[in-house]
């Protein structure tokens, strides 16, 4: 596998977008009457990130089946670097006081406008 600059180059060199963002996978990690209680934080935090625009978009994701609601959530940052959007979904409030956890990883937006 190549490593993500030569991947990125290969891909910008195709004249593809290769358009680097963040993608956050939010996970609960207390139960759901403490994460309630900083909900008003979060989206607060949400709202000025997309203000400053650093968010793209953000909301819940289902199950596999596609019926049911999990808790699981995905935001998507811009950010000059993953340093940079890993502090971003570390500060978020929800990650922050510890009842929600999160991953991380690199998407190159090769398609789409």
């Amino acid at each position: 596998m190549p490593a993500w600059d030569e991947y990125k180059k290969i891909a910008q060199e195709r004249g593809s977008l290769a358009h680097e963002l963040y993608v956050v996978i939010s996970e609960p990690a207390a139960p759901p009457e403490q994460m309630k209680q900083h909900l008003p934080e979060h989206l607060a935090y949400q709202a000025e990130q997309e203000k400053i625009g650093s968010l793209v978009m953000a909301g819940p994701m289902s199950d596999p089946s596609g019926e049911l609601m999990e808790g699981v959530g995905m935001i998507i940052y811009r950010a000059d670097s993953l340093d940079t959007a890993r502090k971003l979904a570390q500060n978020d409030p929800m990650h922050s006081s510890g009842t929600r956890t999160f991953s991380i990883r690199r998407w190159l937006v090769n398609e789409g406008s």
